[in-house]
């Protein structure tokens, strides 16, 4: 590989001829082969979304000459585009403030703009009015309220609404419920998906809670949290400019002391999204259990057949979507542990695991959006509801004695249930011999439609 020298504070180093990026950026390659998996593209073009921001607001404020402030602004552009995504190598699991990373967007715009025909440095002219540790707490916010903005709750609502079409289509079906994986009293499909639609449902209110305190940022705080070097009005204008990149609405945070210090926000909407991937998982095991079979499981529903499910026995079909489903969620759960590790990180004035708090959390939103878009599509949607499987068993179910504890009591209608299941007979047929209730009136009183409603049997 060809390569250029480059300087920084510490001397020189060679760098790949081609890239963007200079001495800096090449140190924390050299320094941290841990991963190999850079930052995600999304937080660089939120890093670039800052400098935009930072460069409009220091020419406003007599600080940043127009010409390069319009050639940052070029730049900035290019990448937040996605134009220069190889140019970011940075490993993850680098210096804990991100400073490397602060420091590769600096370098790539630095260069970038510098071919606009004027002199710009990365750390005089990009990283003007900035720290590292004000830039990366507020791309983490940054980032992460875009992405639950445009991709995870678009995908939550999208997933809510299959399952409201769902259990509309389906009211009239009823089947066997069950506690404990045990034959229950029974409900309609409509209710059982409907505790699924309140759970997404929930889950978007909680989202849209947590993002209120994403959209509070650390610009501004420079350091320490004093706001060294930056001009008075900067952090209000940058939360201004990125509020107009975005539509959301931003403001500098009531204390850059807490955000530059703490990671909270970013721990409780890691917390949201563990949450979530509980959601997913409940949905997803559902949908597991009710497919099972063919015929030697429950086989309720009958999910669609999307590749062949073994490489040895031929004709198997296996239920793949709730299956990656499940495993994204428990990613999820695991991911956020380590998010809530590194919200223990602060340190005084700063946390020091930003990076690992910015790619789980990016991770983490990118799984719940496309596992909710895939329930959505490829099983909430497409299943099919196998009715004769559901009613032998519904008819047999001896747990429908429970609507006759107000007529005969507990006691008569356990021994009554226990004789219906030993016998294998309809609970309606023992409940006539056992009782003095005519066929009529245990008719009404055992009609499973009836019992989904709820109250005491008439």
């Amino acid at each position: 590989m060809s390569t250029r020298i480059e300087r920084d504070s510490m001397g020189e180093l060679e760098v790949p001829a081609e890239a963007l990026y200079g001495a800096q950026t090449q140190r924390a390659v050299n320094n941290f082969p841990v991963s190999g998996t850079p930052l995600p593209a999304a937080f660089i073009h939120a890093v670039a979304r800052i400098k935009l921001a930072a460069a409009r607001s220091n020419q406003a404020l007599g600080l940043l000459d127009e010409q390069r402030a319009a050639a940052i602004e070029k730049a900035a552009m290019a990448v937040i585009d996605g134009q220069y995504d190889e140019h970011f190598p940075v490993d993850v699991f680098q210096t804990g403030s991100g400073t490397s990373t602060n420091m590769n967007v600096n370098e790539v715009l630095a260069t970038l703009a510098s071919r606009e025909g004027v002199e710009i440095t990365p750390n005089d002219h990009v990283n003007m009015g900035q720290s590292s540790n004000d830039v990366i707490p507020t791309a983490i916010h940054l980032s992460a309220a875009i992405a639950v903005h445009t991709q995870l709750r678009p995908a939550l609502v999208q997933l809510k609404e299959a399952i409201d079409r769902r259990a509309e289509a389906l009211s009239h079906v009823v089947k066997t419920g069950r506690t404990h994986l045990m034959d229950a009293m029974p409900l309609r499909m409509d209710q059982e998906l409907g505790g699924w639609s309140s759970q997404v449902g929930q889950a978007i209110e909680r989202f849209d809670s947590a993002q209120q305190r994403l959209c509070r940022l650390a610009q501004g705080g420079t350091a320490v949290g004093t706001g060294i070097n930056a001009p008075e009005g900067f952090a209000e204008r940058v939360a201004e400019d990125l509020s107009q990149q975005t539509g959301l609405s931003l403001v500098p945070n009531d204390s850059f002391f807490a955000s530059l210090g703490s990671q909270d926000a970013a721990v409780e909407l890691s917390g949201q999204l563990r949450g979530f991937a509980c959601v997913v998982m409940k949905i997803a095991n559902d949908l597991r259990w009710m497919n099972s079979g063919p015929l030697a499981g429950l086989g309720e529903i009958e999910l669609e057949a999307l590749q062949p499910g073994s490489s040895i026995m031929p004709g198997k079909v296996n239920p793949v979507i709730p299956e990656s489903a499940a495993q994204a969620a428990a990613q999820v759960i695991g991911l956020d542990t380590a998010v809530t590790v590194a919200g223990q990180s602060g340190n005084f004035q700063l946390n020091v695991m930003l990076p690992l708090v910015a790619a789980n959390l990016l991770t983490s939103i990118t799984l719940m959006s496309n596992t909710a878009t895939l329930l959505a599509e490829r099983a909430i949607a497409t299943f099919k509801v196998r009715e004769d499987n559901l009613q032998g068993p519904l008819a047999r179910n001896p747990i429908l004695v429970t609507a006759l504890n107000s007529v005969i009591g507990y006691n008569a209608a356990a021994a009554i249930a226990k004789k219906a299941y030993q016998a294998g007979r309809p609970i309606i047929d023992v409940a006539e011999e056992e009782t003095d209730l005519d066929r009529a009136t245990l008719e009404r009183l055992l009609d499973p439609a009836v019992l989904t409603r709820g109250g005491i049997p008439q």
